[in-house]
């Protein structure tokens, strides 16, 4: 063990140097830019993977996981922002792993640690490097379902506004493919602000939907419901053929709707 040790020490001392020389030639294997910032970024997580790497030789697999599991967290959410597809990020790891253990056990043998030690440090850095890229993939999973959430989130609020045209009148236009999640949007987010804006008549208009089920189309008739116990008068317009089918479909009645061709139609009728 102490041989380990000494090699270790090594290791820390000339970490930036080490990790410097494998990034120059991992960098043969990459397919894509590479700005200054990221391979500053690179150096920066393999000293940190190396002083972990160090750190952990005298402490037990599981114990040595647990400490890089907090760290490969953090670098995930670093490659998620930096890098735009998970491939790019895994593509080189074999070949970037290899030259990993190639550069450490050349240390190694040149310090004369025994084919023993050597196959420990091998051991450690290759189940140490597995756990870090899956910890880091599951954070950059993460990170980008966060990310798409939001995006989501922006979509919705401007997919669905409520438009004053007039004192009273308001139009609700839906646009888009409206799916579930946007149906609770609606529901959580528009139904409840509605009754705040002083309106008495709300024009729904489905004339910019590409596509809607059955599920989907009995919750926006609920909303229809749910209005008009609020003394909203409630009108629907631009429903096209497709949409009359998942109506029928949701075995929902139409006859107790005011339903027009287009909005004009519809302001022409309160009038």
């Amino acid at each position: 063990m102490d041989d380990i040790l000494k090699v270790g020490k090594y290791l820390v001392d000339h970490a930036e140097e080490i990790v410097t020389e494998m990034i120059d030639s991992a960098l043969e294997n990459v397919e894509f830019e590479v700005t200054d910032e990221m391979i500053q970024q690179s150096i920066k997580i393999n000293v940190e993977f190396l002083t972990l790497l160090v750190d952990s030789f005298e402490d037990s697999n599981e114990v040595a996981a647990a400490e890089l599991v907090k760290w490969s967290k953090k670098n995930g959410e670093q490659q998620a922002a930096m890098l735009s597809q998970l491939s790019t990020m895994i593509k080189p790891y074999a070949k970037n792993r290899l030259m990993y253990l190639e550069n450490i056990n050349r240390i190694s043998m040149e310090h004369d640690l025994s084919t023993e030690d050597v196959l420990k440090i091998n051991n450690r850095i290759s189940y140490l490097l597995d756990v870090s890229m899956i910890e880091t993939i599951f954070a950059y999973e993460a990170y980008r379902d966060d990310q798409l959430k939001d995006r989501q989130k922006e979509i919705n609020e401007l997919s669905a506004p409520i438009v004053p045209i007039q004192h009273g009148i308001a139009v609700l236009p839906l646009i888009g493919v409206i799916d579930y999640s946007r149906v609770q949007h609606l529901l959580n987010n528009v139904l409840p602000t509605i009754p705040t804006l002083d309106i008495d008549h709300l024009i729904i208009d489905f004339s910019g939907i590409l596509t809607i089920d059955s599920e989907v189309a009995q919750h926006i008739f609920t909303i229809h419901n749910v209005l008009q116990l609020l003394g909203i008068h409630i009108m629907f317009t631009g429903i096209r053929p497709n949409l009359s089918m998942a109506v029928v479909q949701a075995g929902i009645d139409f006859t107790s709707f005011n339903t027009y061709g287009s909005v004009k139609q519809a302001i022409e009728s309160l009038r």
